[in-house]
């Protein structure tokens, strides 16, 4: 028999986090996420969203041992914003137990429905800002940068409880030696190009960070706005990221478009630091995970390119395939090997039109779920 309980003190949260060290110890792809991050992300007072909007976690146990874990969310501004009445789960792992994952489930689902929603969807790590979706396709290689894991059964354990696709995510990979060199051989005559309409771009400026940042964001806020499950993010949650990737950020893949000194589009492509975190167990960076951390930084062969936008009005010009040349012409004589890009929804023809004409593969595939209420 499965017993589900509510996540309650320091201690049990401190077991939700560690769960999947001990699920996936034997799988060589399972890169174990950062420790004081998913505390922090957990803990209402320590993240911005919690300013808003509210969760709930769950473990399961049978025979006195964890055999699942679950969150459930409530995202007030999602639903404001979107005029949408969604409960969300996520965080989920659970052995190949069918009963077990129908307990995690049905813990989340009537923890959404107490709060009045009329649909579950997930899996959503707190916001689709933050890491999103199921792996359905692609489980040969271990995941990039802010992007999910899980194994295959994971999909049979959902499906099996009732939740059914609602869209699927594309992550595609640029490879060095495979991708179209096209996008940086045009790139000087298409900056050209745009320059005639005062349009050039620019690394971003870390001496004049807050200023960029403001940019971005009011780009980012404008640019998402159609697509699915986009929030603006607030004041608090957008310097809250910005603090985070700071800590990682490389201006040579932080490219920001502007026409008369105004930013109107931008990339954001970041070392994959799953390279390093893979080998620092259960995700602890001291006493030693912190050097290797630091020192990894360097040898790091991968990037994610996590965001590009360009304002509505200002797209079909080829600022997009300029962003992108930017990157992979500074990627290239730092050693990087691949890029992935990610994630794009499945129906987004002009963004995966573009990245396939680079040569990219479309190499892992991510599920969004949904169940009505």
């Amino acid at each position: 028999m499965v017993e589900v309980i509510r996540v309650e003190t320091s201690a049990q949260k401190k077991r939700f986090i560690d769960f999947p060290h001990h699920l996936f110890k034997n799988d060589p792809n399972y890169v174990p996420e950062l420790y004081s991050g998913q505390k922090e992300l957990l803990t209402p007072g320590k993240h911005p969203f919690y300013e808003h909007s509210s969760g709930q976690l769950f473990l399961a146990y049978k025979k006195g041992e964890i055999v699942g874990r679950i969150a459930a969310f409530w995202n007030t501004n999602n639903n404001k914003f979107n005029h949408t009445k969604e409960g969300h789960f996520g965080f989920f792992d659970s052995e190949d137990d069918q009963e077990a994952a129908n307990a995690l489930l049905d813990s989340a689902f009537e923890w959404c429905k107490g709060k009045g929603a009329e649909k579950m969807v997930g899996p959503i790590n707190l916001t689709t800002n933050d890491s999103c979706g199921l792996l359905v396709d692609g489980f040969d290689l271990p995941p990039m940068v802010m992007m999910p894991y899980n194994p295959p059964y994971y999909s049979s354990l959902i499906e099996g409880y009732g939740l059914h696709k609602m869209t699927d995510l594309r992550a595609y990979i640029v490879r060095k030696d495979k991708a179209s060199m096209r996008s940086v051989q045009l790139l000087e005559r298409l900056e050209t190009r745009l320059k005639r309409s005062n349009i050039t771009l620019r690394q971003i400026d870390l001496k004049n960070f807050k200023r960029d940042a403001e940019s971005v964001k009011q780009v980012y806020n404008k640019a998402w706005d159609e697509n699915l499950g986009f929030v603006p993010m607030t004041d608090a949650e957008f310097a809250y990221a910005t603090k985070e990737m700071k800590m990682i950020l490389d201006p040579k893949y932080a490219i920001l478009a502007e026409k008369d000194g105004e930013v109107i589009g931008f990339a954001l492509g970041i070392p994959n630091i799953n390279e390093i975190l893979i080998n620092i167990k259960k995700g602890r960076l001291f006493p030693t995970g912190i050097f290797k951390l630091l020192f990894g930084l360097k040898k790091v062969k991968s990037i994610r390119v996590l965001m590009l936008g360009v304002l509505e009005k200002y797209r079909k010009l080829g600022i997009e395939a300029c962003l992108y040349g930017r990157i992979i012409k500074n990627a290239i004589p730092s050693g990087i090997e691949r890029a992935e890009c990610s994630w794009m929804l499945d129906d987004n023809y002009l963004m995966n039109h573009a990245i396939e004409q680079i040569n990219a593969d479309f190499y892992k595939r991510y599920r969004l779920y949904e169940k009505e209420i």
